[in-house]
């Protein structure tokens, strides 16, 4: 492989990364039963998402209408997930606020490549 086909990653990707370091600071102050318990089931979901997304990068168009729309649901379950924690005051207010922005715009970033994949085929 030559070094200089560097694939860029998609801006989401670093959005979701950008929301991921935000969660492990929160998760280290999570009591060690809620961080063995929902604090685990909200890492998780972060990973899979970056994941996804990381891999939907190297996919054709055809393939990727439906991780895309498996990395949305996932992203919204990460959503409650994360709202659960907050109102269990497992994350403060303004963790939570950060989270919430960022899942607006990872949300509009998923949704507007579904649709322009959508649209072209």
């Amino acid at each position: 492989m030559n070094d200089n086909t560097t694939r860029e990653l998609p801006e989401v990707i670093t959005r979701m990364k950008e929301a991921y370091s935000i969660w492990v600071i929160s998760h280290r102050n999570f009591p060690k039963v809620e961080r063995l318990g929902i604090g685990q089931k909200i890492e998780l979901i972060f990973l899979d998402i970056i994941e996804l997304t990381f891999c939907l990068s190297y996919m054709s168009p055809e393939q990727k209408i439906p991780f895309l729309s498996k990395a949305i649901t996932k992203l919204d379950v990460l959503k409650f997930f994360i709202q659960f924690a907050w109102e269990n005051k497992l994350i403060p207010t303004d963790k939570y606020s950060e989270f919430v922005l960022k899942f607006e715009e990872i949300g509009r970033q998923l949704g507007a490549w579904r649709k322009g994949l959508q649209s072209k085929i």
